[in-house]
């Protein structure tokens, strides 16, 4: 069609051979480039399919020259009777690899401007077509153009080489590394070293009875998030308002009674650690949302248009609406319900490529036995929650069922229910009621 039309898709031939001519002649430039630059940024066939093999060479730690390079083109079969010439031509007529990264940024916002051209043709396709209503095709603008903030293009079948670059990025990523753990600490070490932190487009539950502590650890992971990665962090709240929220963040901050703060009789002391938390609390890029009738779609939408985004918070599963809102819920169950927004959660924690936590409510089984500790099926309008989730945490206190007999009340259990991507088991944490923190508890874990 931009042929027909006199248009050509935007392209700069000679800043693709000066990449590749800048990595025959220096390849200890060769990460740097692959961090910036993927196959499908290169337009002209021959230099995507030299770069590409390029890239396979690194990714299986082969020497990168002008001769390995025509070797390894001939037993891919992208070997052609001009390309010997061609990469003596590449090599000859690039001026210098110092400045190498320069060319690769051309390409790159060439190439972004082939995607962007991609997809408006595809939002206006849909306009014109009619495939959908006027928020659907909002919807689909907005993930098409997000998918291009984030470097992505779309979701089509991926070469494994290009998996194994992703991967290769990944562990040099967690190599270098200064924390223990490979994903995003929670700051509760025990459940760090089980689950071994969240981790990029998992989604993690945090189920327990009501009045338990679950929105209390939700925020202390919050904030441990916020302060350590100095990244943004997203709270949608539909039961608690802003301001309910940010009292417990100062109680947990300053250390004191959150009782105290609600009736304000506090000492000259107390006031000084308040205006010592609030300046910490203030620096910190926490964002919260405490409208009610949010959709998945509309968090989503929101969390897109954050550059720095680290961790996703979301309090609870069972007061989201639908996409289709509360209408829908004389069509359908409420299982189905939770289970689709426990769906799109997951889709949506890969899209944004963060770790979403989402805290959820148990049902009343567990207090009809004798062993009240919560279990995956206890889990409320549970559906496809179990499935979709990469870990599921259920907490449990002694002191909630049995004040008189509990030994001590200070304890809780952090029960790693599920957990894909290590093992289960329970971790022991301590409760502070008065500030409603929960920490890590040294010395005791049950396998």
């Amino acid at each position: 069609m931009d042929e027909l039309l006199g248009r050509k898709m935007p392209h700069s031939a000679t800043a693709e051979q000066a990449v590749i001519g800048s990595i025959l002649l220096d390849p200890n430039c060769l990460p740097e480039v692959l961090g910036l630059l993927r196959v499908e940024d290169f337009y002209v066939r021959a230099n995507r399919e030299i770069f590409e093999t390029i890239m396979v060479m690194f990714s299986y730690s082969q020497t990168v020259d002008a001769v390995t390079l025509l070797n390894q083109m001939r037993v891919r079969g992208v070997y052609e009777d001009s390309s010997q010439q061609y990469i003596l031509d590449l090599m000859r007529l690039t001026p210098t690899a110092a400045n190498v990264m320069e060319y690769a940024a051309i390409v790159r916002d060439r190439a972004m401007l082939r995607a962007l051209a991609q997809a408006a043709s595809e939002i206006g396709d849909a306009v014109y077509e009619g495939a959908g209503e006027a928020e659907n095709i909002l919807e689909l603008a907005e993930k098409k153009i997000y998918a291009l903030r984030q470097g992505r293009t779309g979701s089509d079948l991926m070469p494994l080489s290009t998996v194994l670059q992703n991967l290769y990025e990944q562990m040099s990523e967690a190599a270098s590394s200064q924390s223990a753990v490979p994903g995003v600490e929670t700051g509760l070490s025990g459940i760090d070293q089980r689950i071994l932190g969240l981790q990029k487009g998992d989604l993690a539950m945090i189920a327990s009875r009501p009045g338990m502590g679950k929105t209390s650890i939700a925020l202390n992971i919050a904030l441990h998030v916020a302060k350590t990665s100095k990244k943004t962090v997203a709270v949608f709240s539909l039961e608690m308002s802003r301001e309910q929220l940010a009292m417990r963040l100062l109680s947990t901050q300053s250390r004191i009674d959150s009782k105290l703060l609600q009736t304000g009789r506090l000492s000259e002391d107390d006031w000084r650690r308040i205006n010592a938390a609030a300046s910490v609390l203030s620096s910190l890029d926490l964002r919260i949302n405490d409208n009610p009738m949010l959709t998945v779609s509309d968090m989503n939408a929101q969390c897109r248009r954050v550059k720095n985004l680290g961790l996703v918070v979301i309090d609870y599963l069972q007061l989201m609406t639908s996409a289709g809102g509360p209408k829908k819920y004389a069509d359908e169950s409420r299982t189905t319900v939770v289970s689709d927004i426990s769906r799109m959660l997951k889709i949506m924690a890969k899209e944004l490529e963060v770790p979403v936590l989402c805290l959820s409510q148990l049902s009343r089984a567990n207090e009809g036995r004798q062993n009240k500790r919560p279990m995956l099926s206890d889990l409320r309008e549970s559906g496809a929650i179990e499935q979709d989730a990469d870990l599921v945490i259920g907490l449990y206190r002694d002191e909630y069922y049995s004040k008189e007999e509990c030994e001590n009340p200070a304890e809780a259990e952090a029960i790693i229910l599920k957990n894909r991507r290590g093992e289960t088991g329970t971790v022991y944490l301590h409760w502070d009621a008065q500030t409603t923190t929960y920490s890590s508890m040294t010395g005791r874990t049950d396998g």
